[in-house]
């Protein structure tokens, strides 16, 4: 199959009218591309709007492409009108199997085959997705990190039936795109970001339930720890960095007996009633009275500070 430039898009169809979905939409406004939004009922598009307008403030602060405009969004909740010219479809439908599958039973039949499909799921493979598609050659992961249209990372990999040249031709799209494409090797549940953020979490959970820290204390650990040194190095370049010129193989000569030390609990803890109630109670302590859509403005701000310095901007 034979797929077009990925310089030459123009046109880019955005299923969902969630947090992802209109992440999505928001990206690709701003990267100056005509975007058709599909929503399940137009009573939808409010929601919609709200995530896109909120997410414009970041993205003008970081810097719009040329001809960039909420002008060239249209809204539908027609399939076979949103598709209409699209020379790239981003789904980000529920994570339910038999509606994604339903979704790409009927994109299969709609969508001309050069056009590529990806899918913007968390937890699911491509081989289960693309399962009842007619074209399945075309369907990728195209794994955004919330929010899609401040955070880079985009993971990619096929299913079983996903032609390899469409999987190249996702990772060339989206650094035209602006984002951050990695290839991986397998196609793993989980991929490769949000199994690393479920290690901490699972971590975080463990400790909550043993009483060893508060939602709190983990937070300010993380933020005042590690985080902001993962802006700039992640784990592995961290230690190799941090034995100075040993690097990786001092620290593992060094410290590699400690990974047989009991600090993990792999498996994940049951979650209780009263562990529920301890991270609810710890979260809700932090948020205060502050309304989330304040808080994600100040997150989203505060993210566009840190990509800015990342890249140098004055």
């Amino acid at each position: 199959m034979m797929y077009p430039d990925p310089s030459s898009v123009s046109r880019v169809c955005s299923i969902g009218a969630g947090p992802i979905g209109g992440g999505w939409t928001a990206h690709f406004l701003a990267r100056g591309y005509d975007v058709t939004a599909y929503v399940h009922d137009m009573a939808e598009r409010e929601a919609l709007m709200a995530i896109v307008e909120t997410a414009w403030v970041s993205l003008t602060a970081l810097g719009l492409a040329k001809g960039a405009s909420l002008d060239r969004l249209t809204v539908t909740d027609d399939l076979d009108e949103a598709v209409k010219g699209a020379d790239f479809i981003q789904e980000s439908a529920p994570e339910r199997p038999e509606i994604k599958q339903a979704l790409y039973e009927r994109l299969g039949q709609i969508v001309p085959e050069h056009v590529v499909i990806a899918s913007s799921t968390s937890g699911m493979t491509m081989t289960e997705i693309a399962a009842r598609c007619p074209s399945p050659a075309r369907c990728v992961i195209g794994h955004p990190f919330n929010p899609p249209y401040l955070l880079p990372l985009v993971e990619i990999i096929g299913g079983e039936r996903t032609d390899p040249a469409a999987v190249d031709w996702a990772v060339a799209f989206y650094e035209q795109a602006g984002k951050a494409p990695l290839k991986m090797k397998k196609e793993v549940p989980g991929f490769v970001a949000t199994r690393l953020q479920e290690a901490l979490w699972r971590e975080a959970l463990h400790m909550v339930a043993n009483g060893e820290a508060t939602p709190e204390d983990i937070d300010i650990a993380l933020k005042n720890g590690p985080a902001p040194r993962m802006v700039v190095q992640g784990q592995c370049m961290a230690f190799h960095v941090a034995c100075g010129e040993g690097g990786m193989a001092t620290n593992l000569d060094q410290f590699g007996p400690a990974l047989k030390w009991p600090w993990t609990r792999l498996e994940a803890p049951e979650l209780t009633q009263e562990l529920r109630d301890r991270m609810v109670e710890g979260c809700n302590a932090m948020a205060g009275t502050r309304h989330f859509t304040e808080m994600a403005a100040e997150r989203d701000a505060k993210i566009v500070a840190v990509l800015k310095a990342v890249r140098g901007d004055a």
